[in-house]
């Protein structure tokens, strides 16, 4: 059964720093490219980053919206079957619901950040606040 499963979300300052950790089961993760989105409350979900499949080696690619670039980082450990966004500089505005999904593409060797709709797989998603 496949299975994404977030965790990392808690209370930050502003200017504060997390790491988020999207957790695969029943597939290995290396093989797919895996997105971060996020949900604003009254918001609609977007996409904030994406890590292309990387096939077993080390090669990869990555993508970031504009609003996160620079202060993100997503990345994979292929041993754990994870994939990590480091959050940095972090701001009120960045509270959200945030999730890891993936459209299900074997391979896809691309990091594009792909549609909402484009997701075939969701985890239940891990609240991240930003308040002082």
């Amino acid at each position: 059964q496949v299975q994404l499963v977030e965790s990392g979300g808690e209370l930050v300052q502003p200017g504060g720093s997390l790491r988020l950790s999207c957790a695969a089961f029943g597939f290995k993760l290396q093989n797919y490219a895996i997105h971060w989105f996020r949900q604003a409350p009254g918001k609609e979900r977007e996409g904030i980053s994406c890590i292309s499949s990387s096939d077993g080696g080390t090669h990869y690619s990555t993508h970031y919206a504009d609003f996160v670039k620079g202060r993100f980082t997503i990345s994979r450990d292929n041993a754990k079957n994870t994939v990590y966004l480091q959050m940095n500089s972090l701001k009120p505005e960045d509270t959200a619901v945030y999730y890891c999904a993936t459209d299900g593409l074997f391979l896809r060797n691309s990091s594009v950040i792909l549609r909402v709709d484009d997701m075939h797989y969701w985890g239940k998603g891990t609240l991240v606040t930003v308040s002082s």
